[in-house]
């Protein structure tokens, strides 16, 4: 068996074996829609910080440690959703959830905490990967325009996850448009390394992931998609001046869903987080911090 078979192999078995023992790992959300205030890790916003395995690391390493960064982020209301909180969607479980994994299944030292910035934060150049979520209606500041171009071009990623649908696409890139005014997105080929790196995805098999209500009906439904004009995932990327990969767009999916609700449903913890959602964010992360 090959080093990634064996990988693979071994991550279906962990996952199935934490979502059926830890029958407390499900979805919490916040009840009113609004993450707790001033919290700045994932971790302080669960109602038990240690209800989602805390680990160490050696004294003195603490701090060298990859870390999941969530950004925070303003809304303009393109697409009539003026929800301030859209970055918040799947948080904090999903920041967690896939945090615990990648200590599990790689070598990563990984932070057991996670991180939510601002764009501003001066603590950003910390932390050369961030996550951002539901840019349909993402809003930037003429400050925000050039602290993240300046991250991204000095060696900084970004990965973007679920939106769906033209006009929440046309949202985003009319703003990441201020961000780099001449990059092109470029739809990246299935048989790019990425997809290959440390869980080899078939070239063939559909990677959208779907919400967890969608995706449990999808069984009787086979439908996967959120609306009529997104029912193609599309992977699109910005590349730097030297051609790295510095943003990759995961569009008409939904990732963070299979990361937050993986224990709900057996049938959507199968077919979506263990075959989509895990090895797909495994291998961003992966080619992120070694590209």
């Amino acid at each position: 068996m090959s080093g990634r078979g064996w990988r693979r192999d071994l991550l279906g078995v962990f996952l199935m074996l934490w979502a059926l023992l830890a029958g407390r790992w499900v979805y919490r959300g916040f009840a009113d829609g609004i993450p707790p205030p001033g919290a700045r890790t994932a971790r302080e916003a669960l109602r038990d910080p240690d209800e989602i395995p805390r680990w160490k690391h050696r004294k003195g390493f603490e701090k060298d440690t990859f870390t999941f960064v969530r950004l925070r982020y303003s809304v303009a209301g393109y697409t009539g959703r003026q929800n301030p909180y859209r970055w918040a969607i799947d948080y904090p479980d999903a920041d967690l959830n896939l945090s615990w994994r990648l200590h599990q299944m790689t070598s990563l030292k990984v932070d057991p905490d996670t991180r939510v910035l601002d764009i501003m934060d001066p603590e950003l150049s910390r932390y050369p990967f961030v996550y951002m979520v539901e840019p349909g209606d993402l809003h930037l500041s003429d400050k925000e325009v050039v602290q993240l171009r300046n991250h991204l071009m000095n060696g900084g990623f970004l990965m973007v996850d679920d939106f769906w649908g033209e006009a929440e696409w046309e949202g985003f890139e009319t703003e990441m448009r201020r961000v780099f005014p001449d990059r092109k997105w470029r739809d990246l080929p299935r048989s790019h390394p990425l997809f290959h790196c440390v869980f080899d995805i078939p070239d063939s098999l559909n990677l959208q992931c779907p919400n967890v209500m969608l995706g449990t009906r999808s069984e009787y439904t086979g439908v996967t998609w959120e609306r009529d004009d997104a029912r193609d995932a599309h992977f699109r990327v910005w590349e730097d001046d030297r051609g790295r990969i510095c943003v990759m767009a995961c569009h008409n999916t939904d990732n963070g869903d299979g990361w937050e609700r993986e224990g709900e449903n057996e049938y959507y913890f199968r077919n979506f987080s263990e075959k989509k959602a895990y090895p797909l964010g495994i291998n961003i992360i992966f080619w992120a911090m070694t590209h």
